[in-house]
């Protein structure tokens, strides 16, 4: 099992291994006394993993509930959101109690952003079952929900007290749910490491089966924690983890989330990358070998929606500042920045990458 510890304004550890999912119950003894615990997952991870780490924390002690929402980004809502509140006030939850966030990255956002309100913050534990919710989401604080105007718009910074990875979850994946997380880990290469970038791109396409695979988790969590712990607040050097995320956010939107997050992010990649080659920020070779490594996965490097289709999505992004807005622009493999830009802007630079 590797350990990464993550001090920020709470320290906690970020527990990776394969097959560990039976010693979680040890494990959450060291984070919680004897409690009630809220198990908030989907359908579908209710019925691969709830009865499992039902029993499995039953069995150490604690009072187990358990709360379930239909599976897909629709529940990532403020209804489900206030479902989950009205549930554990329902059985009389205390600040003494806690949740697990169990799944992918909707689950570990609403489970988050519950424990982050209920009763003004509760502890919760984060058990990601998919390579995205490990590598990405589950790690780091950030915890929201989605609003009729795009991702994300409300949410919270209230980090985990636990995360407990168990890789072989992955195996239970559809090859488009973890190419998910692949997008993520491929984006940590361009952004900080060359070396991981490399690894990826020699050994694509990297699956469920592939036999690194704890390595790179291992590699993006670190970097992640790294970033995390210099910028818990998401105010500066924390923003380079949202390359190829304001247009894959629109991209999401526009398709009414019938595509996934991950390979949204994918196409945002190739799409802010072309126009930050085109405006002469991004040199021709990383632009081509970032090309490479997308399509060696199967991912889309361009889309249908127009620039008069994103742009307003792009417009309501939370990464907006006034009259300007960051994005992030790739500079070479393993080196990144964050390049503000005027609104009045966006569009011819939104459309250079379209081309």
């Amino acid at each position: 099992m590797k350990k990464i510890s993550i001090n920020t304004n709470e320290r906690y550890d970020v527990l990776i291994g394969k097959n560990i999912l039976g010693e979680l119950g040890a494990y959450t003894l060291e984070i919680f006394a004897p409690c009630k615990l809220c198990i908030i997952t989907d359908d579908t991870v209710n019925l691969l993993y709830g009865d499992s780490v039902f029993d499995i924390l039953s069995n150490s002690g604690f009072d187990v509930y358990r709360y379930s929402f239909p599976t897909g980004e629709a529940s990532k809502s403020l209804d489900t959101y206030g479902r989950c509140l009205e549930f554990l006030a329902e059985n009389k939850f205390s600040r003494t109690d806690g949740i697990i966030g169990l799944g992918g990255g909707v689950a570990g956002d609403l489970a988050g952003f519950t424990a982050s309100t209920y009763l003004r913050g509760i502890k919760f534990i984060q058990v990601p079952t998919t390579l995205l919710a490990a590598v990405d989401s589950s790690v780091g604080g950030k915890t929201g929900i989605n609003l009729s105007q795009g991702k994300n718009l409300a949410g919270t910074f209230w980090q985990p007290s636990l995360v407990f990875c168990d890789t072989a979850t992955f195996k239970t994946l559809s090859a488009e749910i973890f190419l998910d997380g692949v997008a993520e880990a491929i984006k940590y290469g361009i952004i900080l490491n060359k070396n991981l970038f490399e690894k990826i791109y020699t050994d694509a396409p990297i699956t469920a089966s592939y036999d690194k695979l704890e390595d790179i988790v291992y590699s993006c969590i670190k970097l992640k924690a790294t970033l995390v712990m210099e910028d818990e607040r998401d105010k500066g050097v924390r923003q380079l983890l949202n390359l190829g995320h304001t247009i894959g956010h629109a991209i999401e939107k526009c398709s009414n989330y019938k595509i996934s997050h991950g390979h949204a992010v994918a196409t945002g990649i190739a799409l802010i990358t072309k126009a930050s080659h085109n405006f002469g920020y991004t040199d021709l070779q990383s632009l081509s070998l970032i090309i490479d490594i997308l399509k060696k996965h199967g991912f889309i490097t361009e889309t249908s929606f127009t620039s008069e289709e994103l742009l307003p999505v792009i417009l309501s992004d939370k990464k907006r500042g006034g009259s300007n807005i960051n994005l992030i622009l790739p500079t070479k493999i393993g080196s990144s920045e964050i390049r503000e830009f005027p609104v009045n802007s966006l569009d011819g630079f939104l459309k250079a990458g379209l081309k």
